[in-house]
């Protein structure tokens, strides 16, 4: 699922997880806490941290199962939820231009689109959608792909629309009156696509790309559209779907994520979108304010933004980041406040408690650490 899941007891637990002592631990942290990601039952783990003058990576495992294939270096993967940081920039680009406002309902954008079962986008605003705090019901549960073995085998070429989409969500009630709670929907993310493709005339697609991959030049960055092979190098993604055995689910198309979970990205690419957004290069501080502004999250046990989680630093004060999850990849990154230190982590199977403990683990030393500890590992 695109969901962040787990986050809350991944967070709560970090500072208390075991450490494994079955074999020899690498002197090296970063690779220390790849391999105690590894043995929490993933294929492949690669992660990446950068500080202004140095970037450090670490692997572990295979690229694919039942081999001895390295992870590949600079490898590509579904970014799942982490699309949402890239959907909400672009429609923080917009207002900053006077494009359009936060506070524009759903309806004036989409008439007719979130309508029925109690939903009425007339009183749910663009805030709302980008917050999760709009009570529209997600999506998720709908796509047969993503939820059973039998699904994914029936239906993992299947395109979907984005009207499409939002119709499948409208069969449920909302969760609750617009700004009465919080509560993670993948809908929120699909209709803020399609108010950008309403907004500019353009695809969200090709907004991303020309407002953001481009001026950063993400190289190994794209939305796949219907495609579902991921292009470049890249270790094969496994899901469970709830069961002990992963079955192998690479080939996927995303039309049922677009602006909700369907980018693809590397680590290294997530790093530095994540830098050059906090860093304040591609919003104007006035919404780069809106963004970082959050409200409780408790369904996560943090807090949350617009397309932005605030999570606690074991060191004191917090970060910010999201998780990412499409059928057997997970990533997990973030930066410090000012974006000069970044971390990202993925893993090529769908993550279980520990997994997530670890890796929300990994991120959160890796940011607290110095300068100077960077520096001495810089390669």
């Amino acid at each position: 699922m695109l969901v962040l899941t787990s986050l809350a007891t991944a967070v709560l637990a970090a500072s208390t997880a075991p450490t494994a002592t079955a074999k020899p631990r690498p002197a090296d942290p970063l690779q220390r806490q790849v391999e105690a990601i590894h043995d929490t039952g993933a294929v492949g783990v690669h992660a990446e941290v950068t500080s202004p003058d140095s970037r450090d990576s670490a692997y572990a495992g295979t690229a694919a199962m039942n081999t001895g294939r390295p992870m590949p270096r600079e490898g590509r993967f579904r970014i799942g939820s982490a699309t949402k940081t890239f959907t909400a920039t672009v429609v923080l680009q917009l207002v900053g231009e006077g494009r359009m406002s936060l506070e524009d309902t759903v309806e004036q954008w989409l008439p007719g689109v979130v309508r029925g079962n109690g939903n009425d986008g007339g009183q749910i605003t663009v805030r709302q959608l980008l917050q999760h705090t709009s009570g529209i019901p997600d999506v998720g549960p709908e796509i047969s792909a993503l939820n059973s073995a039998d699904g994914y085998r029936a239906e993992r070429f299947r395109t979907y629309t984005p009207k499409e989409l939002v119709g499948l969500a409208m069969r449920h009630p909302p969760k609750f009156s617009p700004g009465a709670g919080w509560s993670y929907s993948n809908t929120n993310y699909i209709l803020a696509a399609m108010i950008i493709h309403k907004v500019t005339g353009r695809s969200w697609a090709r907004e991303v790309k020309d407002l953001i991959i481009r001026p950063l030049n993400l190289r190994d960055t794209s939305t796949p559209g219907v495609f579902p092979s991921i292009p470049g190098p890249h270790a094969q993604g496994y899901a469970a779907f709830g069961t002990d055995t992963g079955i192998d689910v690479t080939e996927l198309n995303s039309s049922m994520a677009v602006g909700s979970g369907s980018i693809i990205s590397t680590a290294h690419d997530l790093n530095r979108f994540y830098a050059a957004l906090l860093g304040g290069r591609l919003l104007a501080p006035a919404q780069l304010d809106e963004m970082t502004t959050t409200t409780p999250a408790p369904e996560l046990g943090v807090r949350y933004g617009l397309g932005l989680a605030e999570i606690p630093l074991p060191c004191g004060g917090s970060y910010f980041g999201h998780r990412g999850e499409l059928l057997g990849y997970v990533t997990w990154g973030g930066a410090t406040r000012d974006g000069t230190r970044t971390a990202v982590v993925y893993v090529t199977r769908d993550g279980g408690q520990d997994t997530q403990q670890a890796m929300t683990t990994l991120v959160g030393q890796e940011l607290c650490r110095t300068r100077s500890q960077y520096s001495s590992r810089r390669h």
